[in-house]
C-alpha cells in the first residue's frame, strides 16, 4: 500500500526544488516584493508622468498605514506568518512611497526644464558630456551616412543669445563618422534642432545636430585609459584573428561593438546569441572569481582581497561602460564583495533584489530600459527557475551538466522572449540550442580575452599569444551563430507592441504554472510534440521551394 501511494502522489508532485540528494534550496525571500514594488512605482512616475507617481504614492501609504495597524493591533502577531507577511508589506509599501515620489520629482524636474521651453526644430547652441559610446543604428547604411545614437548629460545651451546652465539627459541623433568616434566623458559643443524624446525615460529632448562636434573640455584621465584599454584590444585582436572574430572579441570581452561587422551582427540576433555582445553578469562572474583566486593563491587577507577585487570591479565598469546590464552585475558584485569583507554568508536573490533596489535609487531611468529588464529578469530566472529544472532533468535520469545548460538556457530564454517580442516583433526558434552549444566557450574567451587586454597595454606579442588561443573558441561561435542563423524559421516574426509582448508574458506565464503539474505536463509535451511534426516538414519544404 505505501508503494502504491508513494507512485500515485508522484503523478502530481511538483518538479523537484532540491538538489540530487532531495535537499530544498531555501532563498531569502524577504526583499523580493520591495524589490517589486520599488520597481513598479518608479516605472509608474517615470513612464506615466508625476501626477500618477503621487497617486501611487498615496495608495502605497494606504498600504502600509493597514499594514502597520495590524501590527499595532497585535492581528498578526497571532501566527508567525501573518506577523512575517504584514512586516514584509509594511517595508515593501514604504519603500515603494519613497521610490514613487523620488521617481515624481524627477519627472517633473524634467517636465519643467528650461530646455522643453525652446520651440522644436529651433536651433540651440549646446554643450554636453556623452556618457556613452555611440550607438549605430545598423539600419541606416554605412560611412557618412550612418546615423549615430549618442546619449549625453546636458551641462548648458544657448538660446536668444541667453546661456542656460542646467543638467538632465538628452538624445543626440547625429549623421556622419565624426560622431562614432565620440568617447564618454569628453564634453563637446554643437549645435542642434531640438525635438520631443521619442521615449519616457527621463530624457529632456532628442537634440538633431546641424554640424560637427567640437571638443568643449579635456578628457578625464580615467576615460582616456578605458578608451586605450579598448583600443588595445580591437588593435591586437585585428592581425591575431579571423576579421569576424576580431570584430566580435571586443563585444564579448569590453562591449565594444564599433568592430562588429552588420553580418555577424544579424546572424547573432537571429540565433538568439546578441545578449553575448554585450557585458553581462557572465562576464563579472568570471572576472571576480579569477581576481579572487590570484589574491587566494597569494595569500591575501580578506581586507585587501576586497580592495584588489573592488578596484578591478570598478575599472572594469569604466571599460565596459555603464549599460544597464553592467551596473547591475557590478551592484551583484558589490553586494557579494560586502559580504566576503563582512564573512556573511552570499546569497544570489538578495544580492539581486539589493541591486535593483540601489540602481533604482541612483539612476531612476533604468526602470524603464529594456536592457536593464531583460539583465534582471535573466537572472532571476537563473536563480529562481533554472534550478528546480535542472534537478527535474537529472531526476529523469540527465547527467548533471546536460540537465544545468538545458535548464539555464530555456529560463533565460522564457523570461526575456516577451520583452524581445515587444520591442522587436521577432523570436528566435533556435535560441535555446545555440545558447547550450556556445555555453562551454565563453569563460575561456573571457578569460583569455581579459588577460590579452591587460598584457596588450604594456606588450603586444604576449597579447597576441593570447588571443590566437581564442581563436577555436571564437570560430565555433560564429559557425553555430551562421548555422543556427541559416535554419529555416530560426527567426519567427510574430505580432509585436505592448500587445504582443503581454500576450508572450502570459504564455510563459501559464507555461510555468502548467509545468508543476505533471499531468499538464504530458498534455504539453504532446502538444509540443504534434506542432513540430506537422510545422518542421511544412517549414522544410517552404524552404526547399
Amino acid at each position: 500500500m505505501t508503494g502504491t501511494g508513494r507512485a500515485g502522489n508522484a503523478d502530481r508532485d511538483d518538479p523537484p526544488a532540491g538538489g540530487a540528494d532531495g535537499v530544498a534550496r531555501v532563498l531569502d525571500a524577504r526583499l523580493l516584493p520591495a524589490a517589486l514594488v520599488c520597481w513598479t512605482a518608479t516605472i509608474s512616475a517615470v513612464a506615466a508622468g508625476w501626477l500618477v507617481g503621487v497617486a501611487v504614492a498615496v495608495g502605497l501609504t494606504s498600504v502600509a498605514m493597514a499594514s502597520w495597524a495590524l501590527l499595532w493591533a497585535g492581528v498578526a502577531h497571532r501566527s508567525e506568518r501573518y506577523r512575517v507577511i504584514a512586516t514584509t508589506v509594511f517595508g515593501a509599501a514604504v519603500l515603494g512611497v519613497g521610490f514613487a515620489l523620488a521617481g515624481a520629482w524627477r519627472e517633473h524636474h524634467v517636465d519643467v526644464h528650461p530646455l522643453r521651453a525652446v520651440p522644436d526644430e529651433v536651433t540651440v547652441h549646446v554643450v554636453v558630456t556623452p556618457s556613452d559610446d555611440p550607438k549605430p543604428v545598423r539600419s541606416s547604411g554605412t560611412g557618412a551616412g550612418r546615423l549615430w545614437v549618442v546619449r549625453a548629460g546636458l551641462r548648458e545651451f544657448g538660446y536668444r543669445d541667453e546661456i542656460v546652465r542646467a543638467g538632465g539627459s538628452v538624445v543626440v541623433l547625429a549623421a556622419g563618422p565624426r560622431w562614432g568616434e565620440l568617447l564618454p566623458g569628453q564634453p563637446i559643443e554643437f549645435r542642434a534642432r531640438t525635438a520631443p524624446p521619442r521615449h519616457h525615460d527621463l530624457t529632456v529632448v532628442t537634440l538633431h545636430p546641424v554640424g560637427p562636434p567640437a571638443a568643449a573640455g579635456p578628457l578625464p584621465w580615467w576615460q582616456d585609459l578605458a578608451a586605450g584599454v579598448r583600443a588595445d584590444l580591437a588593435a591586437v585582436a585585428r592581425p591575431a584573428l579571423a576579421p569576424d572574430a576580431a570584430g566580435l572579441l571586443p563585444a564579448l570581452v569590453v562591449g565594444d561593438t564599433s568592430g562588429l561587422s552588420d553580418r555577424v551582427h544579424e546572424d547573432f540576433v537571429a540565433s538568439g546569441l546578441q545578449h553575448l555582445c554585450v557585458v553581462s553578469g557572465a562576464n563579472f562572474s568570471v572576472l571576480l572569481t579569477v581576481v579572487l583566486a590570484v589574491t587566494r593563491i597569494l595569500t591575501c587577507g580578506p581586507r585587501l582581497s576586497f580592495c584588489v577585487t573592488a578596484t578591478a570591479l570598478v575599472f572594469f565598469v569604466v571599460i565596459a561602460r555603464p549599460d544597464p546590464s553592467v551596473l547591475r552585475a557590478a551592484a551583484m558584485g558589490s553586494v557579494t564583495l560586502l559580504a566576503l569583507l563582512t564573512g556573511r554568508r552570499k546569497q544570489a536573490l538578495p544580492a539581486l533584489c539589493a541591486a535593483v533596489i540601489g540602481l533604482l535609487a541612483l539612476w531612476p531611468s533604468l526602470a524603464v530600459q529594456a536592457g536593464f529588464a531583460l539583465s534582471v529578469l535573466a537572472t532571476g530566472a537563473l536563480l529562481l527557475l533554472a534550478p528546480s529544472w535542472a534537478d527535474f532533468l537529472r531526476g529523469h535520469g540527465w547527467w548533471r551538466l546536460p540537465a544545468e545548460l538545458v535548464a539555464v538556457a530555456t529560463a533565460a530564454f522564457v523570461v526575456t522572449t516577451p520583452i524581445t517580442i515587444a520591442l522587436s516583433g521577432k523570436v528566435s526558434m533556435v535560441a535555446v540550442v545555440a545558447n547550450i552549444l556556445v555555453a562551454p566557450v565563453i569563460a575561456p574567451v573571457t578569460v583569455l580575452g581579459a588577460a590579452a587586454a591587460v598584457v596588450s597595454t604594456f606588450w603586444y606579442p604576449p597579447a597576441e599569444l593570447l588571443l590566437h588561443l581564442t581563436g577555436p573558441p571564437l570560430w565555433w561561435l560564429c559557425t553555430v551563430a551562421t548555422e543556427a542563423a541559416d535554419v529555416p524559421g530560426a527567426l519567427l516574426t510574430v505580432p509585436g507592441g505592448t500587445s504582443g509582448g503581454v500576450f508572450a508574458a502570459g504564455v510563459a506565464a501559464g507555461g510555468i504554472v502548467a509545468l508543476r503539474i505533471a499531468r499538464l505536463r504530458r498534455y504539453l509535451a504532446a502538444t509540443a510534440l504534434g506542432v513540430a511534426t506537422v510545422y518542421l516538414p511544412l517549414l522544410l519544404w517552404a524552404h526547399w521551394w
